[in-house]
């Protein structure tokens, strides 16, 4: 059946069921607020708030009008992804100045420590991905299809992807 285009917009969530072939259910999705989005290296996934669309390769129309489609490029919350960084290196991040400082406030055993340090070893932060947690907000790519899954689910981009997408926003 040829029905319209779902053209979810960030909004309160508002998902509808529709029947598909064999009596099926595709989850449409007119609204969506926030959604999974994983952290590669890091192998951390969270639920973030979608803050706003920033480039979609296929429509800039599909930009201006903030809708979330597969493959749209979006600023995310940082905040959990923070938090949980500094939780489990034992080391704050998004300083401002781009230096790393330990959270002294709270006394840790021993063995915490240990655990801390042990994690520090091979740890490496890359310095977008500092600088963007400065900010508060992350570049991130949906990989989900929301107007077919009714969900807005993605990855936080790095590396050479990211560096590409910081390129192309910019030339706008």
């Amino acid at each position: 059946m040829g029905r319209p285009a779902a053209m979810t917009k960030i909004g309160e969530k508002r998902v509808h069921g529709v029947r598909g072939r064999g009596g099926n259910m595709k989850w449409r999705a007119l609204r969506l607020d926030s959604g999974n989005f994983s952290w590669g290296t890091e192998v951390c996934t969270r639920k973030v708030r979608v803050l706003d669309v920033t480039y979609n390769a296929s429509n800039n129309e599909l930009v201006r009008t903030k809708t979330l489609v597969k493959g749209a490029i979006v600023l995310i919350d940082a905040h959990p992804f923070k938090s949980w960084y500094e939780s489990h290196y034992g080391l704050k991040i998004g300083v401002k100045k781009g230096s790393t400082a330990l959270d002294d406030d709270v006394k840790k055993s021993d063995h915490v420590q240990r655990k801390l340090a042990s994690r520090q070893k091979g740890r490496e932060l890359e310095q977008a991905i500092d600088n963007q947690m400065a900010s508060g907000r992350l570049l991130a790519k949906i990989t989900s299809r929301p107007g077919q899954s009714g969900r807005c689910d993605g990855i936080v981009l790095e590396g050479a992807e990211l560096h590409f997408y910081q390129k192309m926003m910019h030339k706008k």
